[in-house]
């Protein structure tokens, strides 16, 4: 029997998270106190991650929060401000999954990603095209760890849940995947990952 589904988060594994160059950019596009908006920031991303409000909606929200008034050219620089701040990808982690792919092995993604962001990665890497799932949060309605996004991932792929392996650098999804059957996998390093495959690959042989 061979082995089943890898099931990959982005920011955290594939991407990198984001930048603190990024962060500091932002802060000055919206002309706010850093630990204002920084906090306003974390607690109105929720909705924008699972689509329920587009990019202009979450910053208008975000100006309303801090008192701050964001035009509308304001608010395009700081869509394309957030955007860039989580552009960066892992190089070691995008030739692991084009192995994977070559190998034949089936890989999934599920990531919390507003829309104008996932967008800018289906414009930019052609290597999202391997997966044989794109599970964005802002197009399913559902954000980790919701166990609806781990249902929905599991209908798309129609595999069993201990056939996916669930890899995210966070305790919290993994833990919430596992909760509804999946394996789970905490990411630490390329090299780990590579360990638990192999694993998961001898015990399926």
């Amino acid at each position: 029997m061979t082995a089943g589904t890898v099931l990959f988060d982005l920011f955290g594994v594939l991407a990198r998270q984001q930048s603190a160059d990024g962060r500091q950019r932002l802060i000055r596009a919206a002309g706010v106190p850093a630990a204002d908006f920084r906090d306003a920031y974390w607690a109105l991303r929720p909705p924008y991650d699972r689509g329920e409000i587009d990019g202009p909606g979450y910053w208008r929200q975000l100006a309303d929060r801090l008192g701050a008034r964001f035009d509308e050219r304001r608010i395009a620089a700081l869509i394309a401000a957030d955007v860039e701040s989580w552009s960066a990808v892992d190089a070691t982690m995008i030739a692991l999954v084009e192995e994977l792919a070559r190998r034949g092995r089936r890989i999934g993604l599920l990531s919390n990603i507003p829309e104008e962001l996932a967008r800018h990665f289906e414009r930019h890497h052609a290597w999202l095209y391997h997966f044989a799932v794109r599970a964005f949060s802002c197009r399913l309605g559902h954000a980790k760890p919701e166990p609806a996004a781990y249902h929905w991932c599991q209908r798309a792929l129609a595999e069993p849940p201990h056939r996916i392996l669930f890899v995210d650098d966070r305790r919290e999804n993994v833990r919430a995947a596992e909760a509804t059957g999946m394996r789970g996998h905490l990411f630490t390093t390329p090299d780990r990952l590579r360990a638990q495959l192999d694993r998961w690959d001898t015990a399926a042989g």
